[in-house]
């Protein structure tokens, strides 16, 4: 099948099938990709704009960072989960052994600002089509608590589509970046497949006709909604589909993600965050 990576209860939003291989998942989006896949390398990404980093094993004291200053350690690249364990830290606490650092990883600046992500449709480089996407000031364990889709983020595109292109030149298709502020974090190879209920029936049409026949004839503007993330340990009530569809929620119980017991889609954050309480007191 040309879609590889795609979840069982998620196969009817990827129709048509391309005649092209299309990887909809870190792992499969490696593989099929060889020219581009240097994007999943998080050390490289922060040193081409600019950033301090470096690969766990250099002293950030010994070149010039204050011991005050925060710092970020996650890892280089990490196809199964991305960031996951990535932790915030100091330059003295890391220098002195306080804070450990795994192999494998690196530190680099402490970024604030908007943690946004957007999908992109890219033709031989060019971007032609944004979905944006803003992440929760509320976390859990790095991970924001819920996404706001179909937000407009107009000032973020130039820097997005100039970053394409440096980095994916002769890339045609599906691709995500992830920002802080102004600062590149992540790239995938790959859309936010969890958003993909709020790009509309056009959607996939589109991005399997520009991969198959390099034919774009554009697409709408994404809706609004909320994608929700159930974090924690154990199970769902057996009515939770009832629970959720009674405010016009959608609850999907997680199978992949560890310690996420759910993922909420809603219109509206109120609603989804009704749903989330009730069904926590199941727990």
């Amino acid at each position: 099948m040309p879609f590889h990576g795609v979840l069982p209860h998620r196969q009817h939003l990827f129709q048509p099938q391309p005649v092209q291989n299309i990887g909809v998942n870190d792992t499969y989006a490696w593989q099929l990709n060889p020219e581009h896949r240097h994007v999943y390398n998080k050390l490289a990404l922060a040193l081409a704009q600019g950033l301090q980093a470096a690969p766990c094993g250099i002293d950030p004291l010994s070149v010039g960072i204050d011991a005050a200053i925060p710092l970020f350690v996650k890892p280089i690249t990490n196809l199964l989960g991305m960031s996951l364990d990535a932790q915030a830290t100091t330059a003295g606490d890391l220098a002195s052994g306080y804070t450990q650092c795994a192999p494998g990883c690196f530190w680099g600046e402490y970024l604030v600002g908007d943690h946004t992500s957007t999908d992109c449709l890219v033709l031989a480089g060019k971007v032609l089509w944004f979905a944006h996407t803003q992440g929760a000031i509320t976390k859990d364990k790095q991970r924001p608590i819920y996404w706001h889709i179909g937000v407009r983020l107009p000032a973020l595109e130039p820097l997005i589509a100039t970053f394409i292109q440096t980095q994916l030149p002769g890339y045609t298709g599906l691709c995500n970046v992830e920002m802080i502020g102004d600062k590149v974090i992540e790239m995938h190879l790959r859309g936010s497949n969890g958003f993909f209920d709020f790009y509309g029936a056009h959607f996939v049409p589109a991005w399997v006709e520009l991969v198959d026949k390099h034919l774009w004839h554009g697409l709408e503007f994404v809706r609004e909604g909320y994608v929700y993330s159930l974090f924690g340990e154990g199970e769902l009530p057996a009515d939770y589909a009832e629970i959720a569809a009674a405010h016009g929620v959608k609850a999907v119980p997680d199978t992949v993600t560890r310690d996420r017991i759910a993922i909420l889609y809603a219109g509206t954050l109120d609603a989804a965050e009704q749903v989330a309480m009730r069904l926590r007191n199941y727990q």
